[in-house]
């Protein structure tokens, strides 16, 4: 028992070592809008507070999505143009059930415990249950595509379906129930969910969504199944000779990234009040892989600063910028790209030794120069 309580204690004490970089940041960010208050005094669904909460917001989800397309690329080595579809086919579930189905059955069909009405949390469950079960149909779909093809051609064929399911949400004939070309808009939200009017509460909803989702995908890079992933990533023939089906493990992550893409779709949708075509254009999948490209692919941790990097680009870029903002962004990329092309995180994983070394022979060096002196007088 002595033993277990030891092995324990040492887990738990590396795992906070592990994680201690995200634990940090996750603080700050459940501190940010009440340091912020504090500093502006505006109040914290009000002015400046407000407005830095919504950026945020947007970078937490943003975070989630580019995480779930890294499980994909980075862990999985599978370069999809079309996941995008799980994104915007969570947003459009959300807004759909929410405008055309829930006001009927909130009228109709009031749920009630003693004094308490509970509808609309029974409502909201039943929504983001059909949002989960759609991003699973979404990627089985194209879970299915990787039987037969790879590569280049795997990727042309996700570009044709995310093409084709972009090309219905915008068809005039489903203009009455999905807005065509301009979107689904106005999608009723209790108050308490509402982002104009309490956007505290739609801040710390995406922020805990944030964590859950990381030490989710987390866990499961760090299982046995996240291990024959990774394993398939680097020799699918060796896999498919030692017993295991590669499509199999293809069709799980596939799966997986396509849940959280798929809540990540429905929280923007909450957001927004709205879910447009464009979160489901091929546009919206380069954006997320620029966001793991730039931060590190096979780390998760790195997508948070890519989400972090695009976020500050397209706040500022423009207006620094002017129309001339995706010219320097591509300049940025390419610089990025050519001297830390493993990302931020995975370059800087990759010479971790070579940084550590180097502070420690600074260190000793500056630890003899003060040991010198008193070497003379003694010597003296």
């Amino acid at each position: 028992m002595a033993n277990i309580a030891i092995k324990t204690k040492i887990n738990q004490k590396s795992w906070l070592k592990s994680e201690r970089g995200f634990i940090i940041f996750v603080v700050i960010m459940l501190a940010f809008p009440f340091v912020l208050n504090l500093i502006t005094g505006t109040g914290l669904n009000e002015g400046v507070t407000k407005f830095w909460q919504g950026q945020l917001i947007i970078f937490f989800i943003m975070t989630v999505f580019a995480m779930s397309y890294d499980l994909l690329i980075g862990y999985g080595g599978i370069l999809s143009f079309g996941h995008a579809a799980s994104f915007g086919g969570g947003a459009y579930t959300f807004g759909l059930l929410m405008k055309h189905w829930a006001p009927n059955f909130i009228k109709n069909t009031p749920i009630v415990i003693g004094n308490t009405d509970i509808t609309m949390i029974v409502v909201l469950l039943i929504v983001f249950l059909a949002v989960f079960l759609v991003s699973i149909l979404i990627g089985l779909m194209f879970a299915v595509t990787s039987i037969r093809l790879k590569g280049t051609y795997f990727a042309m064929l996700t570009l044709a379906l995310s093409t084709a399911l972009y090309i219905i949400i915008k068809s005039t004939d489903l203009h009455q129930w999905t807005g065509a070309d301009e979107g689904l808009h106005g999608v009723p939200l209790p108050v308490w969910l509402n982002p104009t009017q309490n956007r505290l509460t739609v801040y710390l909803i995406s922020l805990a969504f944030l964590v859950i989702s990381y030490f989710l995908m987390k866990r499961f890079v760090n299982s046995p199944t996240g291990h024959v992933v990774i394993a398939n990533r680097e020799n699918e023939d060796r896999m498919r000779m030692i017993g295991y089906n590669p499509v199999t493990f293809r069709t799980i992550v596939f799966v997986f990234a396509s849940i959280f893409a798929g809540l990540a779709g429905a929280l923007y949708s909450i957001w927004n009040m709205s879910a447009t075509p464009t979160m489901m254009s091929v546009v919206t999948t380069v954006n997320a892989l620029i966001m793991v490209i730039i931060g590190g692919m096979g780390t998760l941790i790195g997508p948070i600063f890519g989400a972090g990097i695009s976020q500050v680009i397209q706040q500022f870029f423009y207006t620094w910028f002017g129309a001339r903002w995706p010219l320097v962004f591509g300049l940025l990329f390419i610089f990025i790209v050519m001297f830390v092309p493993y990302g931020i995180v995975g370059t800087y994983r990759m010479h971790a030794v070579n940084f550590q070394q180097g502070r420690k022979r600074l260190f000793k060096h500056f630890s003899r120069q003060e040991e010198s002196p008193r070497e003379k007088e003694v010597s003296g």
